[in-house]
């Protein structure tokens, strides 16, 4: 698979990873006076102070994602974008909902992983003499990712005692903890990505849902948000879990 995509699987993971942030700006734009006016109800801060908040959201997701896509400035992209998901946890009240939180920490999670693979290592002092893998600050990045991605699949386990979601319960603990800890990372990443993408189209086929009923921006919100997770575990898949993993230390042993 890897031999295969290798030239086209980042470009790939980044399209997917931006996705969420791409379709929320666009919505931005077209649901102007409804975002405008749930912010001034929900915080009573006025048009005007409303007005600014889906202009940051607008301007901020929107030259994040052309960032990202042309591969110019992705850090301060990121950064901006980090920015952009603590505000909406806020003004949308997301800290109070557990699973909705739990979402947004996973997308922080393929954020710090494009933050990491954008990130060039640093040069030693000393020519001649390598810069300690340890001190990296791009490793710890990756496994904050890794651990942060996880969160998603975490949100889809039911506990229920019928036969397909015992299995599901299994298997996906199973294949998260193999990403966790950097174990056997890229084929359980890649595993990951083909289940979250069969549910995704599965539970969240918004295109079947007409436009004007309220289920069909939940879902489209919920089919993007798994989207970008799903582009931060192709970024695991391409680059490798980073040097704080099982995967790493076995090439030690």
């Amino acid at each position: 698979f890897l031999r295969v995509t290798k030239q086209y699987l980042p470009h790939v993971a980044r399209l997917c990873l931006i996705s969420t942030f791409l379709e929320d700006g666009i919505r931005m734009w077209f649901q102007w006076s409804e975002q405008r006016d749930y912010i001034d109800g929900t915080w009573n801060c006025g048009y005007f102070l409303a007005s600014i908040f889906v202009f940051i959201n607008l301007f901020g997701q929107l030259s994040g994602c052309i960032l990202v896509l042309s591969r110019n400035f992705v850090q301060y992209a990121c950064f901006g974008l980090f920015g952009i998901i603590a505000l909406q946890t806020i003004a949308y009240s997301i800290l109070w909902d557990l699973k909705f939180l739990m979402r947004n920490l996973a997308l922080g999670g393929g954020l710090l992983l494009l933050l990491a693979e954008s990130r060039s290592e640093g040069k030693s002092m000393f020519a001649g003499v390598p810069t300690m893998r340890e001190s990296s600050p791009k490793q710890y990045m990756q496994l904050g990712g890794r651990v942060l991605l996880v969160l998603m699949f975490m949100t889809l386990l039911h506990f229920d005692m019928n036969f397909f979601s015992i299995l599901q319960n299994i298997v996906g603990t199973a294949l998260i903890i193999l990403v966790a800890i950097g174990f056997k990372t890229k084929l359980a990443a890649l595993t990951l990505v083909i289940w979250l993408f069969g549910i995704n189209i599965y539970f969240n086929a918004f295109w079947t849902i007409p436009a004007y009923k309220p289920m069909h921006d939940f879902l489209k919100y919920d089919f993007f948000q798994t989207m970008s997770v799903i582009g931060g575990l192709l970024l695991v898949v391409a680059l490798g879990p980073g040097g704080v993993s099982m995967d790493e230390k076995k090439k030690e042993w």
